[in-house]
């Protein structure tokens, strides 16, 4: 068997049914000088069921800046695989400090692209794919978790994150709260035995898994917001006003159908008015 060319190599691995393991990950594994893991135990058994026997590297959140300059050092005479637990790698994981390490020193650094745990629960969900935002894990305290869902709430784009079965309820209970009741799913155990995606309103779902938290691998799909309410005639002349105490008719009439997306032609008529009525 030719040895691979020295480089780091992102692998992506199962989710949960390892006929998703494509010939060419398998190939690279077999190939490796060594396999960066998250966790030996669970890439070992990975390995085991391949036939494999590999040197391992744990690299992980704990021992990342430890032992990342080691394993750039080595890519220059080594192959060096990259692997998570499961998916692909560098998704909600340090790895993507190793790949701009590498390529700062001059490392060759290819991609063996796979299974996404995000992705393909978007597959399930129904929700529009078109745009949408990765959030990996919101933070377990609900302060904090609050603070990152405001920040999302008005992004147009179907929304992705992962969560725990313990933390499944109050994750959609605060995110029904920051959110409003949006359309949303909860996929899990994603390839295996026992996937399912439920459906529904966050509020449905957070009250269906209240005292019943599920086992598994689960993410979480939200559907983007709804198209914004078109601006009141009321809305735009308030706006006018306070842009013509500011600007020209011309430039105030442009910014405000800018922002509340109106017609500047009828709003450069009604600013003119509002102009003729405001005494100097």
């Amino acid at each position: 068997m030719d040895p691979l060319p020295p480089g780091l190599y992102i692998v992506a691995t199962p989710i949960g049914n390892l006929g998703d393991l494509s010939t060419r990950a398998r190939d690279v594994l077999a190939r490796a000088d060594l396999v960066a893991v998250e966790d030996s135990r669970v890439t070992g058994g990975l390995l085991h069921h391949l036939g494999l026997k590999r040197p391992m590297q744990p690299y992980h959140d704990h021992n990342a800046d430890q032992v990342r300059p080691g394993l750039v050092a080595r890519l220059a005479r080594e192959a060096v695989a990259l692997v998570s637990d499961a998916g692909t790698p560098l998704i909600s994981d340090p790895g993507y400090k190793l790949v701009r390490d590498a390529r700062a020193a001059g490392h060759a650094v290819v991609t063996i692209p796979g299974p996404c745990a995000a992705v393909a629960a978007l597959t399930l969900a129904g929700l529009p794919t078109d745009r949408f935002l990765f959030l990996g894990f919101l933070p377990s305290k609900a302060g904090a978790r609050a603070a990152a869902i405001a920040e999302v709430a008005s992004v147009r784009a179907t929304l992705v994150l992962y969560e725990s079965g313990p933390r499944l309820a109050a994750c959609l209970s605060a995110l029904a709260e920051g959110l409003g009741d949006r359309e949303a799913a909860v996929t899990r155990e994603i390839t295996k035995k026992f996937e399912e995606a439920v459906t529904g309103t966050l509020s449905v779902l957070a009250a269906r898994y209240a005292d019943a938290a599920p086992k598994g691998e689960i993410v979480v799909v939200v559907a983007p917001p709804g198209e914004p309410a078109a601006a009141s005639a009321e809305d735009a002349d308030a706006a006018l006003a306070e842009a013509l105490t500011r600007l020209p008719v011309t430039k105030a009439a442009g910014e405000v159908a800018k922002r509340l997306g109106l017609d500047r032609r009828l709003l450069y008529a009604r600013a003119l008015t509002l102009k003729a009525a405001t005494p100097d």
